[in-house]
């Protein structure tokens, strides 16, 4: 699918030379080269925290950077803002989307810059003539009238990318495009930057997903700290290599299996016949110390699935039994009571309060017991949010540090962390533990889990990486289409049989 070197331009679309880029109390981009050729897929890689999103930023006008050239085409150029690096054919697609969910997909593409009659009128008729030609070289057959708010991530994703042709885009960044898509967006995601880069556009690829990056990617270069430590052709470099670039150690393996010992006892969870408008009749266990996993397409149900036994979705039959002591449904405070932790997928919109700070976040499950007479006990909420710093090993200037300020990693430690503090914690749903996180950090987070499950918590995992389902669980569902249809124990599962099971194979 790559493009050979050979073919490529000598002259860079895109080059930043020598860029650094300093924050009130720390140098986040420190004397960094980076540069992208027409029709080549130059991916940006590094752990959480090491400079990826302000360099993107600043190809993309957000920030200026305090030292160094922006060549477009070879040519030094000046921006000042986003509309800047449009004018001149630099387009970002951000992970978190920012789209006007209220207006169409037409209106968002062409946002700022609806075409006009000659009487000064939105022309309506060239406003939906122009969007269908760019939705059809995106492949997205939606009707531009379509309001915005009804489309998937996924094509959301792509009326983004839409926008950017809209502009003449040589270049489009795409920070983290396929953390929220389903096997199949992504195989269409991967097809459209195969046709972009026939036509000569330059992509800048940033992904935590290294199995994607050696399937779509010419280079890549790496940060660590601020600072470029690597640049190769992918050709050249295998994937151990890169992780030890990252992170400035050996690792083993990528998704290291986490060797424990699961006692033959009593279900601990016990879920029999659990029926929503998306779950048809899920029935599984969970003893004391065993992950369970559970596996499945976008779409599935996975999400559900976790929101329902949490008591957050509605149901409408069956049962949950936390140590054969019935769980009242459709109440996630009942369920809490119980001994029932739940980790959402989206920890930004749905697992933190971002304005609040670490410790805010951190005892918002323990508040009850750290108060008397409805009082907190201040001293003690201090000692224990600390302890969980330093266990944890999370990144801060403090425990007053806004949650909103740390990297993806250590937010979800964060809200691990809430779990951790509960004494009296039975079950813990973790829904996408590690979407969006980097390698290193995603080693620490396992290390978590499997410690939460040696306290004898049965630990309930839902993701969309087989790789790391493979490297947790003891046991493997999978779902399709709402319902339970296989089960694997870790000795019998492989990534070909989970997604044969997934898709509804042999």
């Amino acid at each position: 699918m790559t493009t050979p070197s050979t073919e490529l331009s000598d002259v860079p679309v895109l080059a930043l030379t020598g860029v650094s880029k300093r924050f009130p109390g720390a140098l986040a981009v420190a004397d960094v080269d980076f540069d992208v050729r027409p029709g080549e897929v130059h991916a940006l890689l590094g752990e959480n925290g090491a400079g990826k999103s302000t360099l993107i930023k600043i190809m993309a006008g957000v920030h200026t950077p305090d030292e160094g050239g922006y060549l477009v085409d070879g040519t030094p150029v000046v921006l000042g803002s986003p509309r800047d690096a449009y004018r001149h054919g630099v387009s970002v697609v951000f992970q978190e989307l920012s789209q006007v969910e209220s207006l169409s997909v037409a209106e968002n593409v062409y946002f700022g810059r609806l075409p006009r009659t000659v009487i000064g009128t939105v022309d309506r008729a060239r406003l939906r003539r122009e969007t269908v030609r760019l939705l059809d070289i995106v492949g997205l057959s939606v009707d531009p009238n379509t309001r915005l708010g009804f489309l998937s991530v996924a094509q959301r994703q792509l009326v983004e990318i839409a926008k950017a042709l809209s502009m003449d885009a040589k270049v489009i960044a795409m920070d983290e495009p396929t953390s929220a898509l389903s096997y199949a967006e992504i195989e269409t995601l991967f097809e459209l930057i195969e046709r972009l880069t026939e036509q000569g556009v330059g992509i800048v690829y940033v992904s935590h997903k290294l199995d994607e990056l050696f399937r779509v990617c010419d280079r890549v270069t790496v940060l660590r700290d601020g600072r470029k430590v690597a640049e190769a052709a992918l050709a050249d470099v295998t994937a151990d290599e890169l992780v030890a670039l990252m992170v400035g150690r050996e690792l083993s393996s990528l998704f290291p299996r986490i060797e424990r010992s699961t006692p033959d006892t009593e279900p601990l969870l016990e879920v029999r016949g659990l029926r929503s408008d998306l779950i048809r009749g899920a029935t599984f266990a969970a003893r004391p110390g065993e992950v369970v996993g559970f596996s499945g397409l976008m779409g599935s149900g996975r999400t559900e699935l976790a929101r329902a036994l949490f008591g957050l979705d509605r149901t409408m039959a069956g049962e949950v039994r936390i140590r054969g002591r019935r769980v009242p449904r459709n109440s996630s405070a009942r369920a809490a009571d119980r001994g029932m932790g739940y980790v959402p997928e989206d920890r930004k919109a749905d697992g933190l309060i971002l304005v609040s700070t670490i410790r805010d976040n951190m005892t918002l499950a323990v508040l009850r017991r750290l108060s008397t007479g409805g009082r907190v006990n201040r001293s003690k909420e201090r000692r224990m949010v600390a302890e969980a710093i330093d266990r944890l090993r999370i990144k801060a200037q403090s425990a007053e540090q806004k949650v909103a300020a740390l990297s993806g990693g250590n937010q979800q430690k964060v809200t691990l962390a809430r779990w951790l503090m509960k004494e009296d914690l039975e079950v813990l749903i973790l829904d996408e533990p590690t979407r969006g996180i980097d390698v290193n950090s995603k080693g620490e987070i396992y290390k978590l889990i499997a410690g939460i499950a040696e306290r004898g918590v049965a630990v309930v995992v839902m993701s969309s990486e087989l790789p790391e389902l493979l490297s947790l669980c003891d046991r493997i569902h999978v779902l399709r289409d709402g319902a339970l249809v296989d089960e694997f124990t870790h000795a019998e599962a492989t990534q070909e049989k989970l997604m044969a099971a997934a898709l509804g194979g042999a």
